[in-house]
């Protein structure tokens, strides 16, 4: 009887840790997460006008690049990226539903889709910029 505790104990033990979530590990900073997969990503859905996808591989590309931009902001939200829980969250969110909804466009190799989330997704970036980065849409004055 007494094994059968020691058993059920270690048991829940076991379960106990296995249902813990792996420890999450920033890798990159806010400005290469920007630099490197959010203007890349987003300038895909905002240049969609100019330079629509023309072939099957295009549109899985866009396909991609929109399901990156849904997914970055995901990772806003996650751990010490988040800024606070207020406007970095609904800025953030923003960004992940714009995202979404070009996947799903993507999907469907629809354009007029596409170039309605240019908008929204001008307003997500500008607003968290606006609120978040300091100094952000003053240009530098050359000497």
């Amino acid at each position: 009887m007494r094994t059968l505790g020691l058993f059920l104990l270690a048991g829940i033990a076991m379960c106990v840790g296995i249902a813990q979530a792996p420890t999450y590990q920033p890798v990159a900073n806010m400005s290469q997460l920007m630099v490197n997969i959010i203007y890349p990503s987003s300038n895909a859905v905002f240049y969609v006008q100019r330079d629509a996808p023309k072939n099957e591989k295009e549109w899985i590309e866009l396909q991609n690049a929109s399901m990156t931009l849904a997914e970055s902001g995901n990772l806003l939200m996650i751990g010490a990226r988040a800024r606070d829980q207020g406007d970095w969250i609904k800025f953030s969110r923003a960004m992940v539903d714009v995202g979404a909804a070009a996947f799903k466009a993507a999907e469907a190799h629809d354009v007029d889709g596409l170039l309605a989330l240019a908008n929204p997704l001008n307003d997500a970036c500008v607003n968290c910029h606006q609120a978040y980065r300091p100094n952000y849409g003053k240009r530098k004055q050359g000497k």
